[in-house]
This record gives C-alpha cells, structure tokens and sequence, in this order.
C-alpha cells in the first residue's frame, strides 16, 4: 500500500480519553472517537450532554482537562485555534452586517495575509460551491436565513480546512428550510471531499445527514455508529429512549443465547434479538419502535385503550394504555381508532429488540 493510500485509509481525527472540566464539575467524561476521512459525523444528544464541548475542545476554543487529539497523526492540542486547520460553523452565523456577501467569506483570507487575486478566485469559487454567486454584493440584511446559512458555510470552506465544524447551524431555521438546507450542506460535503463533524440535538436532522452518529448523555458516549445500526439496533435503554422514541416495556431477561434472549414483561414472554450486555439478572428493556406495532383483533394480542390521536398527514400518532403502561405507534389507516376505543395490539417479536436497562 502506498503512503497515500495509507493516509485515505486512515481516520483524519482521532481523540483519545477526552476529558473536560470546569472546576468540579466534568462536563466531558474521556470519550474515545475518530473521524473517517471525507465523513458526515454528527454529535447528537440533549442540551448538556457536552457535544458542544468537543467541538470546542477540537476547534481550540477551549483547553482539553486531559486526553489527546490528533490531527493527520500529529497533536492537536499544541496548536493555537487560529493555526488550526479547522474552521467552524456557527449556530448565530456571525456575519459581519456592514460587510457584503463576497466581503464576508474573504475577510478570513485577508487576515491571512492571502494575495488579492488568489483570494478573489477562491471567494468566487465558495459562493458558486454554495450557489449564492448571484448574490456577492448583497448584505446580510438583504439575505434569509437559509442564505446568510450558505454564505456562513462559504466563509468556512474558503480557508480550504481539513475539517468543518458546524455547530447546530440549522436550528434557526424554520421546518421547511431546515430540511432543504439539510440536502445542500450534504451535497456540499459530498461535493468537497471534506470532513464535516456537527453538534446537534435533532435525531432527524442527524439522520438525514450523517455517515456515522456518536451518541452522547452526561458527558459520556452511550453509542456511536452507522444512522441504522444507531436506529434499528440501540445499545441500551437511554438510547432506544432518545432515538426515534421508541416504545419501551421493562422486564425480566429470563435467558440468552448468542444474540437472543427470552424476556417477560407485562406484555407477555418474548424470544427477540438482543444488545451486548443483556443477560439474567440484569433490568431489561422490550424496544418496540412505533411502526412496528400494529393494529390487530381485541380477541387476539394486547388488549389497549386508546388515549390520544394525532393526525399528521399521511399517517396518524397513536397513543394508547395497558392499565399505567403507555405506548405510541404509528398507523397510516385512514380511519385511526377514536380516544376511549378498545384495541387490539400485535407485533413481530422477531423485528423487536432487547436492550439493556430501564427508563428511570
């Protein structure tokens, strides 16, 4: 293999035992990740799980408490945030609003003391990169939100960093243009070859975006992974919580073999897969995500009544009761059962997933 065969093959970031502190109080927890070259990594998780924090701690705006991170196999942590091959991507965005567009994206060039013609060329090609060429000569004030998102993405990329840090940059956006930007910033990365690592608490929008999803709550990691293997196969109770909402029962494991294991809940016994670490003995969860369970006979399966209905278009949300156990499905009937109706409930066991732990 060659030297630079190598160097595609290898992660462009790695951290090791990443720990961050503000006084007493541990805000990361010695986290261990790397980030594949040319990758989409999101961070996901609640307001305080430290996301953010790691992306400081990478871009340099903050010290690192203990544990390393390395760059292309070189530390990090030596290296000023200005000297850093990384450039980030704001959630306020943070143009300057008496500078135009093209101003904007080539005011970190200037200040690096780039020759005018070369920066030109380079700011002309961010903002075609960008599609908001058309529009070099505008202000912030003249641009919506999904654009001045564009020219905040152009004045990063035009510093040509290893990798991108984007900081819940879509969360000023209403709905629709979220999900429009979500396409762009995607093809964007695509298109550039770059590594893009972004901080965000929408389980969409990481979904929509990723290669691969970490996890986090309190400082820790909980899982990271592929989007289906993070959505499908959850590695513990926390996770099948906070991804897609799934439907939890708690119980008892009463055996495992391999990768299945025998549960018994409210709902009954059930011979499902299960994650690493269930075993006798231990809290266990049934993870029901809302699609799969469906509408059966009262005379057949569980027995539920309904308590709310929520229609959204093409299908409707389904809560329903089993004495103080409640559970949400998914149903794209176009005649949903109404609030107070006794339903019957099914689901494949085999499409179901044990994970370690309970909800607290």
């Amino acid at each position: 293999m060659s030297r630079d065969e190598d160097q595609q093959t290898q992660p462009i970031l790695v951290a090791s035992g990443l720990h961050k502190s503000y006084g007493s109080t541990p805000a990361v927890r010695g986290v261990d990740f790397s980030l594949a070259r040319n990758s989409y990594v999101t961070v996901l998780g609640p307001s305080g799980c430290g996301k953010t924090t790691i992306l400081r701690l990478i871009g340099g705006f903050e010290t690192v408490t203990s544990g390393r991170i390395d760059l292309d196999g070189a530390p990090l942590l030596d290296v000023p945030a200005s000297r850093r091959p990384i450039n980030t991507v704001f959630q306020s965005y943070a143009l300057f609003p008496h500078l135009t567009v093209a101003q904007n994206v080539a005011f970190g060039l200037a200040v690096k003391g780039i020759a005018q013609r070369v920066a030109g060329e380079r700011v002309a090609r961010a903002l075609r990169l960008v599609r908001m060429d058309a529009m070099s000569d505008r202000r912030p004030r003249q641009l919506s939100g999904g654009q001045q998102q564009r020219v905040a993405l152009a004045r990063a990329i035009v510093n040509e960093p290893k990798v991108l840090l984007l900081d819940e940059p879509l969360s000023a956006l209403d709905r629709k243009m979220r999900k429009d930007v979500q396409i762009e910033i995607r093809d964007l990365q695509k298109r550039l070859g770059l590594t893009f690592f972004h901080v965000t608490h929408d389980q969409e929008e990481a979904f929509a975006l990723s290669d691969w999803i970490i996890v986090m709550n309190l400082g820790r990691i909980e899982q990271q992974g592929a989007p289906e293997t993070i959505y499908r196969r959850p590695a513990n109770a926390y996770v099948a919580d906070f991804i897609g909402g799934s439907n939890l029962v708690a119980g008892s494991v009463i055996d495992v073999e391999g990768d299945v294991a025998v549960i018994d809940t409210r709902l009954g016994r059930f011979r499902s897969p299960c994650a690493t670490g269930v075993g006798p003995a231990r809290p266990a969860s049934l993870c029901l995500k809302p699609e799969q369970v469906r509408l059966s006979d009262t005379g057949a399966g569980v027995v539920a009544t309904v308590t709310h209905v929520v229609f959204q278009g093409a299908e409707s949300i389904v809560e329903v009761a089993i004495g103080d156990l409640k559970l949400v499905l998914r149903t794209p009937d176009r005649d949903p059962p109404c609030p107070g109706a006794s339903i019957g409930l099914a689901f494949d066991p085999q499409r179901a997933w044990i994970v370690d732990g309970v909800l607290a």
